[in-house]
C-alpha cells in the first residue's frame, strides 16, 4: 500500500509540476501584443521590426526543437526541461533591463526555454499517461492559455501604474517561471526513464500524416501568433483604447480557455478528430471572414476566433500524442511539429506587419489569414486520424 501510495503521490507532483511548466509556455509572449504601440514609440521600431518581437521565439523553436529529443536521450528529459526553465526565467528577467538589447536578447532566450517545454510536455503526458492523453492535454492547455489571457488582459493596466512602465509588465512574469523551476525540481531525480522514451528515432520526415500534423500545427500556431501580436494594433487602428483592445485579445484567450475545455468530451463521442478538427478551423475561417468584413464587431469576432482557437489548440496539441504510436514516437513527431510548424508561424507576424506597411491597411493582412484558415481546414482532414509508426535507428548510430 505504501508503494502504491507513494506512487500516486509522484504521479500527483509530476501533474503539478507539467501544469505550472505549462502555465509558462505563452505568457511571456501574449503580453507583447498589448504594449506593441508602446514598445514601437519608445524604441523606435518599424512594424515589422516589432513584429519580430513574437517571431524570434517561434525561430528559435525552428532551430532547437530537432535537436530536443536527442538533448533529452543524453541528459534526462526532466533535466532538460529543469534547464529550459532556468533560461526562460533569465530571459524573463533580461526583458526587464530597459534597453532594445535586453528586450531582444531575452526574447530569445525566453524562445529557447518554451521551444524544450513544446517539444517534450507531449511525450511525457504519452510515456507517463498514456489513457490520459486527452485530459491532460486539454488541461495544459487550459492553463497554459488561461495565464496567457490574463498577460494580456493585465499588460497595458500594469504598465500605467508600475515604475518601469512596459518593462516592467513584460519582467513581472519572472515570478511565475521562478515558481515553476521550484516545483521541478523534484522531478530531477529520474532522468534514465525519460531518456529511455525518446532514444533511438529519426524524425518522421517520410510520413505523410507526420506532414499533416506538423502543417496543422503550423497553421494554428501562425493563427495564434498573428493575433497576439496585431489583434490589438487592429482594434485600437478601429478607434479602440489601447485597454479595451488588451481587453479584447483577453476575451479571444478566455474565450478559447472555456472552449478548450469542451475538447477532451468532444473528442470521446468519434472514432477520431477529423470531423471536428474541420469544423474548429472553419469557425478560426469564419472569425477572419467576420474581422475582414465587419471589423466594427471587434467584440463578435474576438469571441469567434476564441471557440475556434481554443480547441484547435488542444487538437494540435493532442495530435502529436494521439498520431503517435509510442512515447519515442510523440517525441520524435513533437520534435517535427515544433520546428516545421513554427518555422510556418514564424512567418506571420512579419509578414502581416509587412502587407499593413505596403498596403496601408489591414484588409490584405487579414485576407492572408483567411487563405491560412482555409488550408488549415483542408489540413485537418487528415491529420484528425491514423497512426505515426516507428522511425527506429540503429542505437550505435551518432
Amino acid at each position: 500500500m505504501e508503494s502504491t501510495s507513494t506512487r500516486r503521490s509522484g504521479q500527483a507532483l509530476l501533474v503539478w509540476g507539467l501544469l505550472v511548466v505549462a502555465a509558462n509556455l505563452r505568457a511571456s509572449l501574449t503580453g507583447v501584443g498589448p504594449l506593441l504601440d508602446q514598445v514601437q514609440a519608445d524604441l523606435g521600431l518599424a512594424p515589422a521590426v516589432a513584429g519580430l518581437l513574437n517571431t524570434l521565439p517561434l525561430l528559435t523553436f525552428v532551430v532547437l526543437s530537432p535537436l530536443v529529443p536527442r538533448l533529452a536521450a543524453r541528459w534526462g528529459a526532466e533535466q532538460l526541461l529543469g534547464a529550459a526553465l532556468v533560461v526562460l526565467t533569465l530571459g524573463i528577467a533580461l526583458r526587464w533591463v530597459p534597453a532594445a538589447g535586453g528586450l531582444f536578447g531575452g526574447t530569445v532566450l525566453i524562445g529557447a526555454g518554451i521551444a524544450v517545454g513544446n517539444v517534450l510536455l507531449p511525450s511525457l503526458i504519452k510515456r507517463d499517461f498514456p489513457t490520459k492523453v486527452g485530459l491532460l492535454t486539454s488541461a495544459y492547455a487550459t492553463v497554459m492559455g488561461g495565464v496567457a489571457a490574463v498577460a494580456s488582459g493585465v499588460a497595458v493596466p500594469i504598465s500605467e501604474v508600475a515604475p518601469g512602465g512596459w518593462y516592467t509588465a513584460l519582467g513581472c512574469w519572472v515570478l511565475f517561471a521562478l515558481a515553476a523551476v521550484l516545483l521541478w525540481l523534484p522531478q530531477l531525480r529520474a532522468p534514465r526513464r525519460a531518456a529511455q522514451a525518446i532514444r533511438g528515432h529519426r524524425l518522421p520526415w517520410g510520413s505523410g500524416l507526420a506532414w499533416a500534423v506538423t502543417a496543422f500545427m503550423g497553421l494554428q500556431s501562425l493563427g495564434f501568433y498573428v493575433i497576439v501580436t496585431w489583434l490589438p494594433q487592429v482594434f485600437q487602428d478601429n478607434g479602440m483604447s489601447a485597454a479595451t483592445a488588451g481587453w479584447l485579445l483577453f476575451l479571444f484567450q478566455a474565450v478559447a480557455v472555456l472552449t478548450s475545455l469542451a475538447v477532451p468530451g468532444a473528442m470521446r463521442w468519434a472514432r477520431d478528430q477529423r470531423a471536428l478538427a474541420t469544423i474548429c478551423s472553419a469557425v478560426m475561417l469564419l472569425g477572419y471572414l467576420g474581422l475582414f468584413a465587419a471589423p466594427g464587431l471587434a467584440l463578435l469576432w474576438s469571441v469567434v476566433l476564441g471557440l475556434g482557437g481554443g480547441a484547435c489548440l488542444v487538437l494540435a496539441l493532442a495530435f502529436i500524442s494521439l498520431r503517435a504510436q509510442d512515447a519515442s514516437v510523440a517525441g520524435a513527431l513533437s520534435a517535427m511539429a515544433q520546428s516545421i510548424g513554427y518555422l510556418l508561424a514564424a512567418a506571420g507576424p512579419v509578414v502581416f506587419g509587412l502587407l499593413h506597411t505596403v498596403s496601408s491597411g489591414w484588409r490584405a493582412p487579414i485576407m492572408l489569414m483567411c487563405v491560412a484558415a482555409a488550408g488549415q481546414t483542408i489540413v485537418a482532414l487528415v491529420a484528425g486520424g491514423g497512426t505515426v509508426r516507428s522511425a527506429a535507428v540503429d542505437p550505435a548510430s551518432p
